[in-house]
């Protein structure tokens, strides 16, 4: 889907051409090489980078590919060994507990510090130069919406035979998250819980919904194309056609293990320009201002393009319940908060195995 996405975006932003006729200052040159400082400087070292230097530095760096490779590999390995593996799967679904409980905690005073970013943002940009810009904005939210709407609703309907606004609907409270923070991460955890409450079963979303965040990065995709678009228009040097086909290819591969973080996409907007067009990556400043608000329709599409994604891997597999999933988004079998914390699950801690049964003894006093 996220190849979808990238042709969707290339297309609307030809038709739209929103940096047409934009004066690119040059004070947007330092903002341009800020953000693509680290990035990875071809397709080679991209690939390369996957590889990490040791088996947890991956977790120490923050890199989700290498993380992902590493997660794939212990998770190959722990299923070779077995029942020995047993113990492990258990020190990892506590610490997942942990993490998920952690994030709980954290989500409650995330939406102070969104605010706090977008006034920075507005108070350094100023309105006018929020005005000045607003085509781009408006024609990538309407890809967006029309992405989601047309696209991952059919693919639903067809598929699943479920509607995506009864989808959206039900995952309503994490788009208001999503919304506030401006990044799909925080949102994970309860994206997990309500895919396995709408019926699609455990070990399915355990491996789609992770994958999902790393490779179906649906709105980067879109943010990708139509942004590289914006800022050849805005510095005068528009591409050919065969330089957008190599365009597409190559976002192909930069968009992938990009972070759900705010700000991922642009960084891997500049990094992609520095490999594909160098003399592009000065103008990648003159968005910078607006990139806050670019981010949240980002957050929004990959969430729902994960979430239908799962839908749509559980009916394929086999593993999807559609009767609970009809009852769960008709209201009758409503999500339980509690559940994503999952604290007081039945079966979830091992008991220790009961003792040998000592038998009365009649007159013993006790």
């Amino acid at each position: 889907m996220s190849t979808v996405a990238l042709a969707i975006g290339l297309a609307v932003g030809n038709v739209i051409q929103p940096g047409a006729g934009l004066d690119l200052g040059a004070q947007t040159a330092d903002a341009g090489r800020a953000a693509a400082a680290g990035e990875s400087g071809g397709t080679a070292e991209l690939l390369l980078g996957i590889i990490p230097t040791t088996l947890v530095s991956a977790l120490t760096a923050g890199e989700v590919l290498q993380t992902l490779l590493v997660a794939l590999l212990v998770g190959f390995a722990v299923q070779g060994m077995g029942g020995r593996g047993e113990p492990v799967l258990r020190a990892v679904g506590l610490l997942q507990r942990l993490v998920f409980k952690v994030l709980a905690m954290i989500m409650w005073v995330a939406p102070i510090g969104a605010f706090g970013a977008m006034a920075a943002v507005v108070d350094a940009a100023g309105l006018d130069a929020l005005t000045s810009l607003a085509q781009i904005m408006l024609g990538f939210y309407a890809t967006c919406l029309i992405f989601v709407v047309v696209v991952l609703g059919a693919l639903l309907w067809f598929v699943a035979r479920i509607s995506i606004f009864a989808l959206l609907r039900y995952l309503g409270r994490e788009f208001l998250l999503i919304l506030s923070t401006s990044s799909s991460e925080s949102a994970l955890p309860r994206l997990i819980a309500k895919m396995e409450h709408v019926g699609v079963s455990k070990p399915v979303v355990g491996i789609t919904v992770p994958t999902g965040y790393s490779f179906n990065l649906d709105g980067t995709a879109i943010y990708l194309t139509m942004a590289a678009l914006f800022v050849a228009d805005a510095m005068g040097k528009p591409m050919s056609i065969g330089e957008q086909v190599g365009l597409l290819l190559f976002m192909i591969i930069a968009s992938k293990g990009a972070a759900g973080v705010t700000g991922a996409g642009l960084a891997t907007l500049a990094g992609g320009l520095q490999s594909h067009r160098p003399d592009l990556l000065d103008g990648v400043g003159l968005i910078v201002g607006i990139d806050r608000f670019m981010s949240e329709a980002r957050a929004l599409t990959n969430f729902a393009g994960n979430a239908v994604a799962t839908v749509l891997v559980g009916t394929w597999t086999g593993e999807f319940d559609r009767a609970q999933a009809r009852d769960v988004l008709a209201g009758r079998r409503p999500f339980d908060e509690a559940t994503m914390l999952d604290e007081d699950a039945p079966g979830d801690d091992p008991q220790p195995p009961a003792g040998p049964q000592r038998p009365a003894l009649s007159g013993t006093p006790a």
